[in-house]
């Protein structure tokens, strides 16, 4: 995804600001993130959104800022951060502190005397819990105020689209313990932030509530604010207690964690960054409306919340072997929104998988292209790739008949494709606003000559071109067993061809590596690049030749100690503070690595594991992010991070998953009731890993792995269900 603002039309507004109040932030550090279902929240280290109408910080539901100023004052302040942190994707703690400096104390050593702990909770609202302790030897007056204040604005003007016009904030409403927020947008609809406090504030205007406080020595006292956005005819939230919500919330993970696949293991600190991947996995979870609600995986934050074919496609691949209903969720919601009719403005077409879809003001007045934006060249041979891994899982025949039409459909969609593409799947956009670039590298200049000059379309990309075999391989499998023998045959040799092609057409004599690309002219794009790494993982490289690609993307030039970059450094398009030209993607590498495995190189799965995994201890919960820097590691042991990495993101925190998988050596053949492992690893900072409940078809199987040196061994714990056979290549 790119980082820069998506199809955003030449329009102009200014966004209102609710205060130009200024104050000084002590303990300032990285932003706190939540995410909930359908809405997220971004806050300082504080836990403010402040100063109002920051880019970055919010809170969003649904692409709708429903605030976008909130900031605590307390008299005698502004408070201190003792510290802060995020104790779950939903849930965050902030602790301040109050010196005694304005109520009496010396002020040549202020002591601290007021303990403020702030901590928030998002669960279909925002909640704020502050509990207030007076330290001090004798009762002292305060007063404390929560400012607040909404733009309502789409998240593509966060991100600096201009608007012509927009709709009409509305004067704030205040009574009792509520105050209301309004917005009347240009689609008609009516958006709401309304807000309760308990107890009831001494004061309330418009701009939030103020308590007036007298506490005795030692004395505590609780304030809860419960902050829900609305659209149109949205019921109002019960006002449930911060502790009743904080338990639900621990409630519903503790179900989705129960149908994954457990995993433990002697480090720690890698057990604690996979439980809090999962755990961003299970809030980065949408809920889109229909006749029946549908679930897909939002793509990340603050930028992505939103569901995206292709992050939510591989994310699911990533999380098959700890839960494949992500998987068939995905598969069933992207199959409701395929493709039906020729549509330039959202470049749709008959039997073709979406790119994005956003449910603001602007996709629903028709201002963007979103409401579905079909502008991606990947999403549709995945979506077909993510089909046949799924039944390799789950061995799910009634999924695969379910959704046989849809799988049609965009087999139809790929044939079209390659007949208009000589041969290849190419894009170019339909629309002056619509993504120049069209696969995952889609900033500008992601699709470069060496030198840095841009490509240009129409464009065949080289990982593309490997997808759309793995395509043809799974309707040629999946025909077989539907009882199409004959069909099967004809995509099997459709299959063959193009791999042959791809290594004819897209492998440079002078380096002995791929090209990124074949521009508009047919010429390749001789850029060396982690793209080619993606053929091997859906089988799309001559097998004499997987060695050698493995070798490059493990070469200094492109693996710089904490992962395999998107380009090798020595090219003059190389930079490794760019988006795409030379940074590190752990999903990009989790692929690079399963397919790397795959084709006997169990050695490079384990070194871009080791990799990833110090790197993630850069961050805060080990929490991957969407990328991060490419300088090298002997450059400085700092992992040096990418200014504007969205984290969460859905594709960075399954990359651990799919890295496991690879190392681990699974392969799932759960229509024949087996299950593989073949040449174990695990790495240095692991010396055993527990696997308890894998599940493959009807089977359960628990797994125990032990490293003894360089070798590892392996036992079947148990097996239940339909009988599985377990085997184990070394």
């Amino acid at each position: 995804m790119s980082e820069q603002p998506r199809l955003l039309p030449d329009l102009e507004i200014a966004l209102p600001v609710e205060s130009s109040l200024e104050l000084p932030v002590s303990g300032q550090t990285d932003p706190l993130v939540l995410a909930r279902g359908n809405a997220f929240c971004v806050t300082s280290s504080r836990g403010d959104i402040a100063p109002a109408g920051a880019r970055d910080l919010g809170l969003f539901h649904d692409d709708t800022r429903h605030l976008s100023y909130l900031e605590l004052f307390v008299s005698g302040g502004p408070p201190v951060v003792l510290s802060s942190d995020i104790i779950s994707s939903a849930s965050s703690q902030v602790d301040l502190t109050l010196t005694d400096r304005e109520f009496g104390g010396f002020l040549e050593d202020p002591q601290n005397f007021l303990h403020i702990r702030r901590k928030q909770i998002l669960d279909g609202a925002l909640v704020e819990q502050l509990v207030i302790t007076n330290h001090l030897r004798r009762p002292v007056k305060l007063w404390l105020e929560l400012r607040l204040g909404a733009d309502f604005a789409d998240v593509f003007e966060v991100r600096g689209a201009r608007r012509a016009r927009r709709g009409r904030i509305l004067p704030p409403h205040a009574n009792g313990d509520r105050l209301e927020l309004g917005y009347e947008g240009l689609d008609g609809e009516h958006y709401r932030t309304l807000v309760r406090m308990n107890p009831e504030p001494t004061r309330l205007d418009g701009m939030g509530p103020r308590w007036e406080l007298e506490l005795s020595p030692g004395e505590a006292t609780m304030l809860e604010v419960v902050i829900q956005p609305r659209r149109g005819d949205d019921a109002e939230v019960a006002l449930v207690s911060f502790t009743a919500r904080r338990d639900r919330l621990k409630r519903d993970h503790e179900d989705f964690s129960r149908g994954c696949t457990r995993i433990s293991g002697s480090n720690v600190a890698f057990d604690a960054a996979l439980k809090h991947n999962l755990d961003d996995i299970d809030g980065l979870r949408l809920t889109l409306a229909g006749p029946e609600p549908m679930h897909i995986l939002g793509a990340g934050i603050p930028w992505f919340a939103a569901p995206f074919g292709r992050d939510s496609i591989i994310t699911s691949l990533e999380l098959l072997s700890v839960t494949p209903s992500l998987a068939i969720e995905t598969l069933r919601t992207l199959a409701h929104f395929q493709g039906r009719v020729d549509d330039p403005w959202r470049e749709e077409e008959p039997g073709k998988i979406m790119h994005e879809l956003r449910r603001g003001e602007m996709a629903r007045s028709g201002e963007i292209p979103h409401a579905p934006y079909y502008g991606t060249i990947d999403a549709t041979p995945l979506w077909l790739v993510l089909l046949g891994e799924t039944w390799k899982w789950t061995a799910d025949r009634g999924l695969v008949r379910e959704l046989w039409p849809h799988a049609e459909r965009a087999l139809d969609w790929i044939e079209r494709r390659l007949r208009q593409g000589n041969g290849w799947v190419r894009y170019q956009r339909t629309h002056e606003k619509g993504l120049e670039n069209q696969g995952w590298k889609d900033s500008r200049d992601g699709v470069s000559f060496p030198d840095g000059t841009v490509a240009h379309t129409p464009i065949a990309l080289i990982e593309v071109q490997g997808y759309v075999v793995g395509a043809l391989d799974v309707m040629s499998h999946l025909s077989r067993e539907l009882g199409n023998p004959r069909r099967a045959d004809q995509l099997a040799v459709s299959a063959a061809a193009l791999r042959r092609r791809i290594f004819d057409e897209f492998y440079v004599r002078e380096s002995s590596f791929w090209a990124l690309a074949l521009d508009g002219e047919n010429r390749p794009v001789p850029t060396i690049t982690s793209n080619p790494g993606h053929l091997l993982f859906v089988d799309a490289a001559p097998a004499d030749r997987t060695s050698r690609l493995v070798d490059v993307l493990m070469s200094d030039g492109m693996f710089n100690g904490w992962g395999v970059r998107t380009l090798a450094r020595g090219q003059a398009v190389f930079n490794p503070i760019s988006y795409h030209n030379g940074s590190v993607w752990p999903h990009d590498n989790a692929i690079c690595a399963l397919g790397a495995a795959r084709h006997g190189r169990g050695d490079a799965a384990l070194r871009i594991l080791e990799g990833l995994y110090h790197a993630s201890l850069h961050f805060r919960r080990g929490r991957l992010p969407e990328l991060f820097c490419g300088l090298s590691r002997g450059e400085g042991e700092t992992l040096v991070h990418y200014p504007v990495s969205c984290s969460p993101q859905a594709w960075a925190s399954g990359a651990f998953f799919l890295l496991l998988q690879a190392c681990l050596g699974l392969t799932a053949d759960a229509p024949a009731r087996r299950l593989t492992i073949r040449d174990p690893r695990l790495p240095a900072f692991l010396e055993r890993l527990d696997l308890l409940n894998l599940s493959v078809g009807a089977s359960k199987v628990s797994l125990h792995f032990a490293r003894h040196g360089s070798r590892t061994h392996v036992d079947v714990l148990e097996v239940t269900g339909d009988e599985l056979r377990v085997t184990i290549e070394v």
